[in-house]
């Protein structure tokens, strides 16, 4: 598995960071998390990743234990995960990950992005073909054996592992599909897990010039600032 440190990858754990209003965002998942599986992470999976996250970005206890009481709550708005596809302008596949109570609005505002932005909303799979669908979970790296966790993960579906040394975290790439059980294998092993993500990595990159990318990214920027949208991949180089 290489361990050459990949700065996309890192940044992938970025995105609450970067966009506005992360409290809300992380918010959302929580309701998702709640009434997909019930308010207790000792037997909810899901939740016990979206509090980690949330420790993450340094949100408060009180805010995630309100959430999570609010979510309880059987009137609450339900909030479900909705994936939408589409070409920045320059022909820039996209792909936008969303958390909403109300699909036709945040449809509705996702086609205006693009069309504003000079690109178009596509169908699903139009270009979700050209990205793999992939977990990472980021660890502490302090102390680990690096050739025996190797060896340790492989058995849980690590496909490559990468070694930030700056930080001193390990970060673990899986399959999508394999999420549940890599998780399981890093808390039976007692590695805490500082955060993870679930993310979509592009199969091959798109080339452009500077001023096609700065106008790929004012529609990025443009969609970072919707409460609905939680994350947004492209591939340009």
């Amino acid at each position: 598995m290489g361990r050459v440190f990949e700065k996309r990858k890192h940044k992938m754990f970025a995105r609450y960071a970067k966009m506005a209003k992360a409290f809300t965002r992380i918010g959302r998942e929580i309701v998702i998390a709640v009434k997909s599986g019930g308010p207790s992470p000792d037997s909810n999976s899901h939740l016990r990743t979206v509090i980690q996250n949330a420790k993450s970005i340094n949100m408060p206890k009180d805010r995630i234990d309100a959430a999570i009481k609010r979510a309880s709550d059987k009137d609450s708005a339900n909030y479900e995960e909705v994936i939408y596809e589409g070409y920045a302008p320059h022909g820039v596949p996209m792909i936008i990950e969303t958390a909403t109570d109300n699909p036709t609005r945040t449809v509705a505002n996702v086609r205006m992005y693009f069309n504003r932005g000079g690109g178009t909303l596509g169908t699903t799979g139009s270009v979700s073909f050209m990205f793999d669908r992939k977990a990472l979970f980021k660890i502490s790296a302090e102390g680990l054996d690096r050739e025996n966790i190797e060896l340790e993960l492989i058995d849980f579906g690590a496909e490559e592992l990468t070694w930030d040394d700056e930080t001193n975290e390990l970060i673990i790439q899986v399959a999508f599909t394999d999420f549940g059980m890599m998780q399981k294998g890093l808390e039976d092993l007692k590695y805490e897990i500082k955060e993870t993500s679930k993310v979509f990595i592009p199969t091959t990159y798109k080339e452009v010039s500077e001023e096609h990318e700065n106008e790929v990214m004012a529609l990025v920027e443009k969609m970072e600032e919707d409460d609905d949208i939680l994350a947004i991949y492209h591939n340009m180089q």
